[in-house]
């Protein structure tokens, strides 16, 4: 396992050595440059200033000599200024990545463990009530754009009732105020997510309950709770964590529909305005971010399958 490791890890520095300079050369290669937008707004600014604030910056070199620069200074850890918030790429970066985890992390944990319930029952239940009445769930959740989710939410609990706010992160010295805050953000996402989730973990825990090994467990008297959780879901869990796995970048990349709505600060907002205000540094260390988590959940889910599935080898 150690070399199979190492390798995967070799692959991925590879990786994304090719990815960056894709995601270099892609938002280099977007029509205007902030010293084209500088000038835009500033009619006074004559030819002269314009070709020595990109000498100064860089932007009259080619475009494999800027990556090469960006490249070394991004290795010892100075990934450069944000021009959108002023200040270093790390300061604008953090709290949001924050933001975004907590609210990502809150509403994948909570739709991962009702999905675990609802997909086993109905597993458990073939062709009954429960089974139709889950897979009406998973259906409406599947169906329901979070836009409008959101607003249906926000227009009951916060214009209707007036129990929890309409947006926003609240007081963040107040952990009372945060969690209100969180707790429409964090339902959206999960009542929208949950529907996949369920079918995947139905359909996998279906396949495993109908396996040999089962039935002789039950056979050799078994209770119905130790065949589900210690024989059925540990084989159902490996296609389930590939699932998984693919929606960790998720985590990290936020979520741009629903922290619109929620005007909340996080990842997906943050990249959306990053790539619309030719904001190079910070698009591209958020990019990178997200590519980075992808590929490592991914390593994790692999190193996963031995331990759900101790026939499998890496050899």
């Amino acid at each position: 396992m150690i070399r199979y490791t190492a390798i995967r890890l070799l692959e991925i520095a590879a990786l994304l050595v090719l990815l960056s300079f894709a995601i270099y050369a892609l938002i280099g290669l977007m029509p205007g440059d902030p010293i084209d937008l500088m000038r835009s707004a500033d009619p006074h600014m004559s030819a002269a200033d314009v070709a020595r604030l990109k000498a100064a910056q860089g932007l009259d070199q080619p475009l494999v000599s800027r990556y090469a620069d960006w490249a070394r200074r991004a290795l010892a850890g100075d990934l450069g200024y944000s021009r959108l918030f002023a200040t270093p790429v790390w300061a604008a970066l953090l709290p949001r990545l924050v933001n975004s985890l907590l609210l990502m992390g809150l509403s994948f944990v909570l739709a991962l463990a009702l999905a675990l319930g609802l997909g086993t029952v109905a597993a458990r239940l073939p062709r009954s009530r429960t089974d139709a009445a889950i897979n009406l769930l998973c259906f409406a959740s599947v169906s329901m754009p979070t836009f409008w989710l959101a607003l249906v939410l926000i227009l009951l609990f916060a214009v209707g009732l007036g129990w929890l706010p309409a947006g926003g992160t609240g007081d963040s010295g107040d952990l009372a105020d945060r969690a209100r805050h969180l707790v429409l953000p964090v339902a959206t996402l999960m009542l929208a997510s949950i529907g996949g989730y369920t079918r995947y973990v139905r359909g996998a825990m279906r396949e495993a309950l109908s396996q040999d090994h089962i039935r002789t467990a039950r056979a050799k008297g078994a209770s119905e709770t130790r065949v589900i959780l210690h024989h059925a879901l540990r084989g159902a869990m490996i296609p389930v964590t590939t699932i998984l796995a693919l929606s960790f970048g998720g985590l990290v990349s936020g979520a741009l529909v629903t922290e619109t709505m929620f005007a909340y600060p996080g990842m997906g907002k943050l990249i959306f305005d990053a790539v619309m205000g030719n904001d190079y540094n910070l698009a591209l260390a958020a990019l990178m971010l997200a590519s980075v988590t992808a590929m490592l959940a991914n390593l994790v889910a692999d190193l996963a399958y031995g331990w759900l599935d101790p026939r499998i080898s890496y050899q």
